[in-house]
């Protein structure tokens, strides 16, 4: 019988993090940023707002994703997990369904990983088919993810994750993209 700790240092690292603290960190990330982002975009303010509600509850999915995947097998499941991971726009977006929000916020919440491109997720949108809340939650939302620690990654430094995201701006609306790239670099 091994180590207790010798365990907890071997188990493999899965892709989907449960961490509430890290989660909600995210979350006010992505919410400070849409909202900024909004109203340099030049939004009303009322869906400045509501990008800020939509930027708080745009990972809300990834909790009922617990029940699909085994966290405490010892056997990572990647494949399956990034199968699973991909439905957590859409199982949010019916969590929240009928509780009250606005259209704009579960549309936004919806097609938060849609790229501009169309190679993106649930329903592979492109361009002006996918919705401007999502458009801005997208590049909020990578922002955010780069700027953090992962289980399998350090955080990148915010120079080092806009030229990444410059490398794969053919995902995002460039008017979006230049409305974020302002805010950020205020």
């Amino acid at each position: 019988m091994g180590n207790r700790n010798e365990n907890i240092e071997n188990k493999p690292q899965h892709i989907i993090e449960f961490d509430l603290s890290t989660e909600l960190q995210h979350g006010v990330l992505v919410s400070n940023l849409a909202f900024s982002v909004a109203k340099e975009y030049g939004l009303p303010e009322k869906q400045c707002y509501d990008l800020a509600v939509a930027g708080l509850l745009h990972d809300i999915g990834k909790f009922k994703l617990k029940s699909y995947v085994d966290m405490d097998n010892e056997e990572p499941l990647m494949i399956e997990e990034l199968r699973f991971v991909r439905e957590h726009s859409t199982l949010g977006y019916e969590e929240l369904k009928g509780q009250g929000y606005s259209q704009f916020i579960l549309d936004s919440i919806l097609y938060h990983h849609e790229n501009y491109d169309g190679s993106g997720y649930p329903d592979n949108k492109r361009g002006e088919d996918i919705p401007i809340g999502a458009r801005i939650l997208r590049v909020c939302d990578i922002y955010a993810a780069l700027c953090s620690d992962r289980v399998y990654r350090k955080a990148y430094d915010k120079d080092t994750a806009i030229e990444l995201m410059i490398d794969e701006v053919k995902h995002f609306d460039l008017r979006v993209f230049l409305a974020f790239q302002n805010v950020v670099h205020k």
